[in-house]
């Protein structure tokens, strides 16, 4: 598996040894993973993460969409393409995250 934001101090949860630790969709200044730990999922800080995930989804889908655009224009320089990817690749990891903070918080589930 991919480690979000390509981050070499990410720690899976389940190698924190709690199973209640939520991966945020943001790092520490110094660019450590960020957790949450909550009795509840109604939370601010629980509830301003789902905001932001939300968020990187829908940008995610505007980038896919442009993405698309550019590379089925055959005029598309070198320079568009690349814009292209590298805002495809930042997506790719917002999703990956979102999808490893899902993950861990499904009973059973070893993400």
């Amino acid at each position: 598996m991919s480690i979000p934001n390509s981050s070499p101090n990410y720690v899976p949860h389940t190698a924190l040894g709690e199973s209640q630790l939520r991966l945020l969709p943001w790092n520490t200044p110094d660019g450590k993973p960020c957790y949450l730990s909550a009795d509840h999922d109604d939370s601010r800080l629980s509830l301003l993460a789902d905001d932001i995930e939300a968020a990187q989804l829908d940008s995610g889908e505007q980038v896919l969409a442009g993405a698309k655009a550019v590379l089925g224009d055959p005029k598309a320089g070198e320079r568009a393409v690349r814009f292209a990817l590298t805002r495809a690749s930042e997506s790719l990891e917002d999703v990956i995250r979102i999808a490893v903070s899902r993950g861990g918080r499904i009973p059973g589930c070893g993400l």
